[in-house]
């Protein structure tokens, strides 16, 4: 479906042809005409479907056209679960609103909170932030969104991963306008969290699902190696760098371990970068931007990178640690075959790995094959399921036939009760023991 059959705004459709946008994806085909009218959304796609442009297009058309509910309070507020991904709904927004008169701010931790608010106090059109740093400044009344005409909660399945639930109910709860529009993106819609959210900050909502997030993605190529140990890790990866590659984000289970990784892989001459939760801010976005300008050609990351990132030349992907949770395998190696281009996924799974592994076939539904790289075939094979214990039947008609009559023996029987103290009792007269006369 082609932009111009939306009846969007002329800067709008300027804007995406400028960008060399014609041709909706089948979530913006879904969402914008609903998201247009009025309605409250509950949408879930797979990772790379473009639904940025899925909520950032009905919001610039909706504060284009229509009347502000207030002249002060913010129009719309869209929330992220990272930094990051954040950063990036700003940078669409941004080449987006090229032309028009609509401003936005960037409200995210890790930056100055007494610069944030004299922001704030500009009155920006639309903030993108992440809930804990808004609510923040909710509390310290920085900001009011009682006159909200949008909220977006965007990768909502992993805000509440990261126990931003509080936050998010505290935020719906401040922007209580009766005509506020809503619009809730998730990986998945069916999960007892998100429906129980939903159902709190959502009004008649039109459920739309594209494809599901489970569903294989024709344009990446999946590659499994079996690794003995850490040393064999890093083998496989230095043979994987040496092969042609454009871009290649790779994931790892700590913070700890990204750092290291990077190091090792700049000892061996490779232009790598780390990127994790525990670096500044500044050093952060400096990581983040010297990969999307292509100065650095490896990224080692924790799954701070593994949602919502649109990086064009990302060719690779490496799991040099499974992650725990399986659907988090889903939005990493979404990270390549962006955009119609084909992407390459590897996961190194050693003898840690098999249990996270076998998360990630029961979710997939699907058996993965190994392959081996020459001179580094590894001596793990895998473990094999354990085998369900089985009941011994015990036949009591043999050698067991006595066995319940000790047992038996074991409680010895209660003494018998004389009766007449036990008639004198229920009379209200407990016979004594007369003495001997003397």
């Amino acid at each position: 479906m082609s932009f111009s059959s939306f009846g969007l705004d002329k800067r709008l459709t300027s804007s995406l042809e400028h960008l060399g946008f014609d041709q909706a994806t089948p979530i913006q085909s879904e969402a914008i005409p609903v998201a247009m009218s009025g309605k409250d959304i509950l949408a879930s796609s797979q990772t790379g479907s473009g639904k940025t442009i899925a909520f950032l297009l009905p919001i610039m058309q909706r504060l284009l056209r229509q009347k502000a509910f207030s002249k002060r309070d913010p129009r719309a507020l869209i929330l992220a679960p990272t930094r990051e991904l954040a950063a990036q709904v700003f940078q669409d927004f941004k080449k987006l609103a090229a032309g028009t008169r609509l401003n936005a701010t960037l409200i995210v931790g890790g930056e100055s909170f007494n610069d944030q608010a004299k922001v704030l106090r500009k009155e920006p059109d639309i903030i993108i932030a992440t809930p804990g740093r808004i609510a923040d400044h909710l509390e310290h009344r920085h900001i009011a969104l009682n006159a909200l005409e949008v909220l977006v909660l965007d990768e909502a399945d992993r805000m509440l991963d990261l126990g931003f639930a509080t936050a998010l109910r505290h935020i719906n709860k401040q922007a209580d306008h009766r005509k506020r529009q809503t619009m809730l993106f998730s990986a998945t819609i069916d999960d007892k969290e998100i429906k129980n959210l939903s159902v709190e900050v959502l009004q008649d909502a039109k459920r739309i699902e594209i494809g599901h997030s489970t569903d294989k993605h024709k344009n990446i190529t999946q590659k499994m190696y079996l690794a003995d140990h850490l040393d064999h890790k890093e083998a496989l990866l230095k043979a994987i760098c040496e092969q042609p590659f454009e871009q290649m984000l790779i994931f790892t289970a700590t913070k700890h371990d990204s750092d290291r990784l990077a190091q090792w892989l700049i000892s061996q001459d490779v232009n790598a970068a780390a990127l994790h939760g525990d670096m500044p801010q500044s050093a952060r976005n400096k990581a983040m931007d010297d990969f999307k300008r292509t100065i650095s050609k490896v990224l080692v990351a924790t799954d701070i990178a593994a949602r919502g990132l649109d990086i064009k030349h990302v060719s690779h992907v490496v799991n040099f640690d499974l992650p725990k949770h399986p659907e988090d395998f889903i939005h990493r190696i979404g990270r390549t075959g962006r955009a119609g281009n084909n992407g390459v996924a590897i996961s190194l799974v050693s003898k840690k790995d098999w249990q996270s592994l076998e998360r990630i076939q029961l979710l997939l539904k699907t058996n993965f094959n190994f392959t081996t790289i020459e001179g580094l075939q590894a001596k793990f094979k895998g473990i094999k399921p354990k085998q369900p214990k089985v009941a011994k039947k015990v036949d009591y008609r043999k050698n067991n036939k006595p066995t319940y009559k000790k047992a038996l023996k074991k409680d010895k029987p209660a003494k018998k009760l004389d009766k007449s103290f036990v008639n004198a009792v229920e009379v209200g007269h407990i016979p004594m023991k007369r003495k001997k006369k003397d």
